[in-house]
């Protein structure tokens, strides 16, 4: 992890993590958006207030592609902030958004989960939650060294790439795993999660977890997850940090014939 910058705003090849997984929402249609930081994180909030500043200096120069990456960051939509005062697990910082969110559906996104996929893995999952009317969280099958690093669901499928979940365990050893299916950074929840995390008896590590809401709430309803289409980057893992780089970056007609041509180079000595 990064002691100096947020690992919120580590950079994607030029855009911070925050900006793309915001841009993700909105591609999925979220209209509005709220960013539980902790209290002192100003620069993530700060990220998408208007510079008129800095705007005006990167017109007077020509510097368009620039200014086209500042103006992306202003406001894409409505941005709400709540605080979390302590660090007390995915769970307490759901729950900070409640008076926010209200009495609706909601997704959870962690920035440290980009993803890059055909459709934006938030909008597929929508999808399902929609025709189904129920919770949805993204899977992904992870390799048996690492289960222990993931909540991991015990999946019965239901239709294609789609499973109801029978329940889950968080950050299991390998022989206790329910299957190879993790729990990614994206969720669907209905609001009925909140009464639940705020009942909630501080789990593994003294924390308030979401996966310890979710399995209460496997009680209640129904609860699917679904394998999204698409790759997804962990920023908070040096190699997935460095992958998320690479990946972005080939996708960049701007870069890519030249990061080509390195990558070629270092693989080929």
């Amino acid at each position: 992890s990064s002691k100096v910058i947020a690992k919120e705003l580590l950079p994607v090849v030029d855009t911070p993590a925050i900006q793309v997984v915001v841009e993700e929402a909105v591609a999925s249609g979220i209209a509005e958006i709220i960013l539980v930081i902790s209290p002192g994180k100003t620069t993530v909030a700060d990220h998408f207030e208007p510079n008129a500043e800095l705007e005006r200096y990167l017109e007077a120069r020509d510097k368009l592609d620039i200014l086209e990456l500042v103006r992306r960051s202003n406001n894409p939509a409505r941005i709400t902030i709540a605080e979390q005062r302590r660090p007390l697990g995915l769970g307490h910082a759901v729950l900070q958004a409640r008076e926010v969110v209200g009495d609706e559906p909601f997704a959870v996104m962690l920035p440290d989960d980009i993803f890059d996929c055909p459709r934006p893995c938030l909008r597929q999952l929508l999808d399902v939650a929609e025709t189904r009317d129920a919770p949805v969280v993204a899977l992904l099958k992870v390799a048996r060294s690492e289960l222990s690093k993931y909540g991991i669901v015990d999946p019965k499928p239901v239709a294609e790439r789609t499973y109801e979940l029978r329940g889950m365990v968080e950050k299991p050893a390998p022989e206790k795993a329910p299957s190879e299916f993790a729990i990614m950074g994206r969720y669907v929840l209905t609001p009925d999660i909140f009464e639940l995390l705020a009942a909630g008896k501080p789990g593994a590590g003294g924390e308030i977890q979401l996966t310890d809401a979710l399995m209460a709430l496997t009680g209640r309803r129904k609860i699917y997850g679904y394998e999204f289409e698409g790759v997804r980057y962990d920023l908070g893992d040096r190699v997935g940090f460095i992958s998320a780089q690479i990946g972005f970056g080939l996708k960049r007609p701007d870069l890519a014939e030249r990061l080509r041509a390195y990558l070629k180079s270092v693989i080929s000595q």
